[in-house]
């Protein structure tokens, strides 16, 4: 009897310790209220004065710095021409569907003189996110980082930085990024390419008209600097490097990972990496570098490169130029394989498992004809699409697809998207036949029961290019079990898989003519798109949602719209 009643005493202090904790963690999370105004500003880029759609005036937009744990409340206000959404790049918006913000997703646009809040709550997510328009092409200007500190008496992982820096990627176009992207869906054609490349807004000063605005990070001797690495280009991935110094990678899409020394990363469009870098070079200048990774052959890019500053102090007045580092070739698939094999999980992680559903999805380019009636000038009269097991995504444009499964309207999409291709071919040949190239134009979803566990093989295919595509799922994070070149072949390469330490990612680089597995377990009901994340792609119909059912208590079950979910 004392047995049991010493037990019960231990437990009953253990559920008050617990209980202590959880509401020591509610009071000190904190809510962060915040006004985003979509308006048109005047800039000066390029030598030339233009006229872009920025948020709040600035170009990157606001920083957003919140701990694990607290929540945000952001009021968007429409005041440019365009519709706009705003999606919140890699948070996990755990029962908070109608805050992700894809336009025909998860919400109808915000129109022109409308509004819209987005809340949600930041749950166990620390390190580098960010923020862009989810709405045509308005994310080559509406873009911002969002920093995840931990909790408050909390720590990073690694020793603590001195100082910490934004280096956030980008693309620039001498004209409306809206207008390039419109006229190319009208003639069928691939958009014209971007006139330069920037970071933190800023093109560098290897561009003409582009020097004093440079971007510039202060640095002394002996220091170690938390540099947050984001790309938000639309249609290009990187190479990037700090002459004289290396880097230690230390987290990726806001999960900490093993730390591993390179001397160059890669990110494609929507990742992010956090990287820290000690100062211990001879005082001076040195040049961080991007230029563009490009996989496909055959396919235009934009070949200059853009610049900031690392700047040792005492350095200014120096007259020597900054220290320029050696960046990989353009082509260098070997580089970008190397670099992408360093990510891994800090410490071994307990997979979701067993696997309920086994999907093969094949991601890749294609041709549609040319309507009658109309010329088309993509390749030999065609016009260009994308597609994912052969289906080109269509987004509704009368209501939102998680309404229309919320709400039981018929006739916005179906739910009949093939778990595997509809027809087998040889994915990565030189040669594929033609009559493979046409994908069907369709708006189709894959029903997911709440807590299913789901892995998703990712063939990329050689049709019209092969490419490295950035393919990024809304709402999860998943766990990247193993990449490779070829044909995925289950017998030969499921061996290969990481399931000790896999990488948590919210993007994964899907090799050039190969393939990629990840694995994830769905948690969140809700409608969650997946597309390659090179906008040029997801316009031609690079994509497909995820429709997730709701599960039980308050943590499974979709929160009711908000009262003012916008309207088409």
């Amino acid at each position: 009897m004392e047995a049991r009643t010493t037990n019960l005493m231990i437990f009953s202090l253990i559920c008050l310790f617990l209980c202590l904790s959880l509401l020591f963690i509610c009071i000190n999370a904190e809510v962060h209220y915040h006004d985003f105004v979509l308006q048109e500003t005047p800039v000066k880029r390029l030598c030339q004065e233009h006229k872009i759609i920025t948020m709040n005036g600035q170009l990157p937009g606001p920083t957003l710095k919140i701990r694990n744990g607290d929540s945000l409340v952001i009021n968007v206000m429409n005041r440019a021409r365009y519709n706009v959404t705003v999606h919140w790049h890699g948070v996990r918006q755990m029962t908070t569907a109608w805050a992700d913000g894809p336009e025909f997703v998860t919400q109808c646009p915000i129109r022109p003189g409308g509004s819209y809040t987005y809340r949600f709550t930041i749950k166990g997510q620390e390190g580098t996110l960010w923020w862009h328009a989810h709405s045509s092409w308005l994310r080559a200007t509406v873009y911002g980082a969002l920093i995840i500190y931990p909790r408050e008496h909390k720590s990073y992982p690694y020793p603590k930085p001195h100082r910490e820096a934004l280096v956030t990627l980008g693309e620039w176009w001498n004209t409306d990024p809206v207008q390039v992207v419109r006229q190319a869906t009208m003639t069928g054609a691939a958009p014209a390419i971007s006139d330069a490349y920037t970071i933190n807004g800023q093109p560098g000063d290897l561009y003409n008209c582009s020097s004093k605005g440079t971007t510039i990070i202060p640095a002394a001797f002996g220091e170690t600097i938390l540099l947050r690495f984001i790309n938000a280009a639309l249609n290009n991935e990187f190479f990037i490097s700090i002459a004289g110094h290396t880097m230690t990678v230390v987290g990726a899409d806001a999960a900490y990972n093993k730390p591993f020394v390179t001397s160059v990363l890669m990110l494609g469009p929507g990742q992010t990496t956090d990287v820290l870098v000690t100062t211990s070079a001879p005082p001076g200048k040195y040049y961080i570098a991007a230029r563009a990774y490009a996989s496909a052959q055959g396919v235009q890019f934009n070949p200059t490169t853009t610049t900031a500053i690392l700047e040792y102090r005492g350095a200014g007045c120096g007259i020597l130029p900054p220290l320029m580092p050696l960046l990989p070739a353009y082509n260098d698939t070997f580089a970008a394989t190397a670099i992408a094999a360093g990510y891994k999980s800090l410490s071994p992680v307990t997979l979701p498992g067993p696997v309920d559903e086994h999907l093969f999805i094949t991601v890749g380019v294609g041709l549609l004809s040319c309507p009658p009636g109309r010329t088309c000038q993509g390749p030999g009269g065609t016009r260009f699409a994308a597609s994912m097991n052969n289906y080109s995504f269509v987004l509704p444009s009368t209501i939102s697809i998680l309404e229309a499964q919320q709400f039981g309207v018929p006739g916005v999409f179906t739910t009949d998207f093939p778990a595997v291709p509809p027809v087998q071919f040889d994915y990565t040949a030189d040669n594929i036949s033609q009559d493979l190239w046409q994908p069907v134009q369709a708006t189709k979803v894959y029903p997911l029961k709440y807590g299913s566990v789901v892995q998703i093989v990712l063939q990329g295919t050689n049709i019209v290019a092969g490419e490295n595509h950035p393919v990024h799922l809304h709402g999860y994070d998943f766990y990247v079990l193993a990449t490779g070149f070829g044909n995925f072949d289950a017998e030969r390469d499921t061996p290969k898989f990481n399931l000790i330490d896999p990488p948590l990612r919210n993007t994964v680089g899907l090799p050039v003519k190969g393939w990629a597995v990840i694995r994830f377990m769905a948690d969140n009901p809700g409608a969650w798109i997946m597309h390659c994340h090179l906008d040029v792609h997801i316009t031609w119909g690079l994509a497909m949602v995820f429709v997730v059912e709701n599960g039980v208590g308050p943590s499974g079950f979709l929160q009711p719209p908000p009262v003012d979910l916008p309207h088409c």
